[in-house]
């Protein structure tokens, strides 16, 4: 009973931190969910079984979350480099369905850098983050909040 409690707590705080991760970070707490869960269920010693499917199912979780990842910035990457100030560039993601919007402001300089602010929107949340980006000298948008 004990571990199914510590099992349950531990579900509660990786879902509180579930909306604030990357897809990568995401996958790997779901993956690690389901390979703890199908590891205790299937091994004999099922705390042996919990840990051994709980790394599997992080690791292959975090490299489909990652994919995911990938695809999404390169959709940034290409608005920063050639959209248009304050026209929103629009795309689905192919492996999660997933509709983004990422509008560019008009670049500036400082510290010696071309930043563009950039509005980041999930098309079915509603929710729009803005991020500033700014380009090293090999033409890499890196962005920080």
């Amino acid at each position: 009973m004990k571990k199914v409690l510590i099992a349950a707590l531990m579900a509660c705080f990786l879902a509180a931190g579930y909306g604030c991760a990357t897809k990568a970070q995401q996958g790997a707490a779901v993956g690690g969910l389901a390979g703890a869960t199908i590891g205790s269920l299937t091994f004999k010693d099922k705390l042996l079984g919990a840990v051994v499917g709980a790394g599997v199912g992080t690791l292959f979780g975090y490299i489909v979350g990652n994919e995911w990842d990938k695809y999404d910035e390169a959709q940034v990457q290409k608005t920063l480099e050639t959209g248009r100030s304050n026209q929103a560039s629009v795309w689905t993601n192919p492996d999660t369905g997933a509709n983004y919007s990422a509008t560019p402001s008009p670049p500036y300089v400082a510290e010696n850098k071309v930043y563009r602010d950039v509005y980041i929107k999930d098309e079915k949340d509603g929710d729009t983050i803005m991020a500033k980006a700014w380009r090293d000298d090999d033409g890499v948008w890196h962005l920080k909040q």
